[in-house]
């Protein structure tokens, strides 16, 4: 073992094979299939024509249901990461395997999912840096910070959680006062997002900015280790600190001067939403600490919960949750695909609004096009079903076959 090698127990120096150890694994994976079913509706969703919100419950829940994919995501990714370390057992190769793959999914990115998305090569108008993006920048970022002590790791991640919205206090958060420094692109992919100039006519579309996201997975990889304790201490931890992170929401939200500060209570009511419905309507983009405490805090109650999962459901869950980059790039052209044929079941014709650059710089759907929900969530079923048999043909591959390539898919 070399001099920079992972600190491990002693009775960490082979792999767990007790049953906890299962349940452990058994729970994250479960938490990601369900992570992956909402991000299909979400996915679905902008295909459809429905809005990311609206004046009913049933428009609102479709969406805010979907807000607990990208901080699940981020932060298991943190945890796999530390876990996949233990594995490796030097820090060096989990630096380069994360400097690696981060790269990897920038690109795929830029190319592939671009052209699942939009259906069209206009890359002079419209480049994405979506969720993969942001995955890609993160990893590579965590590979540098990993070589400080876990709980220095940790307190890195929760400063950049709680305290990136001092910026609220310092700037619009439209990102008008970063026109001033002369690098607003910059400030663009680090913070505010937006669209980002590429020469005369093309734009970079940053859905994601990096911070608060950097803080999430590394908050995620420091929270590894606390898969490792012993199961009771890991259960009451897991209830402490999701349960303070919603107890945190409501205060906060209730205080309403930090962490998301939009006077929901006073404020007219937004798009006709009721004040219940204002009380949940966080800032994602970038993500609020009230939208990750929102999200992250049920999350990380759900671990404990989830421990003991089995059945036939639990297995299915867990199948989407053991490929969740698999399950990535094969579900964006299949939505896609799948809304064509809608279209064309619909209308007699596919509508030329499908081939538009999704999601962001997209105008809104034609008049008569928008799905209703029971459609969208019958979409939805049917694409995760059918995304079942590939998904658990690779999570069968990669559990058989030890194969590098297989590693950053």
């Amino acid at each position: 073992m070399t001099s920079d090698s992972l600190a491990r127990p002693a009775s960490q120096s082979a792999p767990p094979t007790s049953a906890p150890s299962t349940r452990r694994i058994m729970s994250l994976d479960v938490i990601r299939g369900v992570v992956m079913i909402l991000m299909a509706l979400d996915h679905v969703r902008v295909f459809s024509g429905v809005p990311a919100g609206g004046p009913t419950p049933g428009v609102f829940f479709t969406r805010w249901m979907t807000n607990f994919v990208a901080p699940a995501f981020v932060f298991l990714a943190g945890t796999g990461a530390f876990l996949y370390g233990r594995r490796v057992g030097s820090r060096r190769d989990l630096a380069r395997f994360l400097a690696i793959r981060g790269a990897w999914l920038v690109l795929l990115e830029l190319t592939f999912l671009r052209v699942a998305w939009t259906f069209n090569f206009d890359y002079s108008h419209y480049v994405l840096a979506g969720v993969i993006w942001m995955l890609g920048w993160c990893m590579i970022l965590l590979a540098g910070l990993l070589w400080l002590p876990t709980p220095a790791l940790a307190a890195v991640g929760l400063i950049i959680i709680a305290g990136h919205n001092v910026m609220d206090l310092v700037a619009p958060v439209n990102g008008d006062w970063a026109l001033s420094t002369g690098v607003t692109w910059l400030w663009q992919i680090l913070y505010f997002g937006g669209p980002v100039q590429l020469g005369a006519e093309g734009s970079l579309a940053v859905l994601y900015s990096i911070v608060p996201w950097i803080g999430v997975m590394a908050a995620g990889y420091a929270f590894g280790q606390v898969m490792e304790w012993p199961p009771e201490r890991r259960r009451r931890f897991c209830f402490q600190l999701g349960g303070g992170a919603v107890l945190l929401f409501l205060v906060l939200r209730v205080a309403d001067v930090y962490g998301d500060p939009r006077h929901w209570a006073n404020a007219p009511v937004w798009h006709g939403m009721p004040a219940p419905l204002r009380f949940l309507a966080t800032s994602k983009y970038p993500a609020s600490l009230l939208f990750l405490l929102m999200t992250l805090g049920p999350m990380v109650l759900a671990i404990p919960l989830l421990e003991k999962a089995r059945g036939k459901a639990a297995d299915v869950l867990a199948t989407y949750g053991r490929v969740p980059l698999f399950f990535y790039l094969l579900h964006i052209p299949l939505i896609h695909a799948l809304a064509l044929v809608v279209s064309f079941a619909r209308e007699g014709s596919v509508n030329p609004w499908l081939f538009l650059n999704h999601p962001m710089m997209v105008p809104p759907a034609p008049d008569g096009y928008t799905w209703s929900l029971p459609l969208l969530y019958l979409m939805t079923a049917v694409a995760v079903v059918i995304l079942y048999i590939p998904c658990r043909w690779f999570a069968r591959l990669k559990n058989s076959r030890r194969l590098p390539w297989l590693s950053f898919l």
